[in-house]
């Protein structure tokens, strides 16, 4: 049976890495993030309050387009960023500060809220968790020149954000992998484990928590507990 996948998280967590390396350690088809194709996105960057409904109305629409096409699809695929942070947590997080008004915001929410009913959900969301360090570092290093200038606390509130969105999701399972000390491109075993989690037949809420302490040893991660969130709290098993 097909599978449709979607990796969320902030900036510069490493969604776009692993949805390549998943899609081909699962045989599955990867969709990516239509970053280079908005023709607001540099813009925003420099003048947010100017921009940001402009931006964020693209990013809906394509997104939208997309999770219609992923639904339809013949085969598993696998979703760079999906349509509910977009609303839930970018949007959000701009008219929190500020750089949408409450008007736009308002229409935005109603237009979101009404075309989301007619799209069935992804099978399970996987969020890449990092702390704004990691993601700064991260940022840097793939270089992208429209990116240089994002303030550390637009990231900060990104990820308080990303953690409420998560917690509270429950259109489908969300699996949080913490991805400060993961890195799967160095160790085969890291995208093995995620790789394994995924095709579980996830009931709830899982997270993968790899313990303090414990040394990755020839690429393998010290100590795995998986968590499953409940509306009451944490059940570990």
């Amino acid at each position: 049976m097909k599978k449709f996948v979607a990796v969320a998280g902030n900036i510069g967590v490493g969604k776009s890495t692993l949805v390549e390396m998943l899609s081909q350690e699962l045989g599955w088809t990867p969709f990516f993030e239509p970053v280079a194709e908005n023709p607001y996105l540099a813009d925003f960057y420099r003048d947010m309050q100017t921009w940001a409904f402009h931006s964020q109305i693209f990013f809906l629409a394509h997104r939208l387009r997309a999770h219609h096409q992923l639904a339809l699809y013949p085969s598993s695929a696998i979703q760079d960023r999906c349509v509910y942070e977009d609303a839930e947590i970018f949007a959000q997080n701009l008219f929190l500060q500020g750089h949408i008004g409450q008007r736009d915001y308002g229409t935005y929410q109603e237009l979101y809220r009404t075309l989301i009913e007619f799209l069935p959900p992804p099978d399970l969301i996987i969020y890449l968790r990092a702390s704004v360090p990691t993601l700064v570092q991260r940022i840097a290093r793939r270089g992208r020149e429209y990116e240089r200038n994002i303030p550390t606390d637009y990231l900060a509130s990104l990820n308080y954000l990303y953690e409420s969105w998560a917690d509270n999701f429950t259109l489908c399972p969300v699996l949080s992998v913490p991805s400060d000390d993961l890195d799967y491109v160095a160790h085969p075993e890291h995208l093995r484990l995620i790789a394994d989690k995924v095709q579980e037949k996830l009931t709830g809420k899982n997270e993968i928590v790899f313990e303090p302490g414990l040394p990755a040893l020839a690429g393998r991660p010290g100590s795995i507990e998986t968590r499953h969130s409940q509306q009451a709290g944490a059940t570990k098993f």
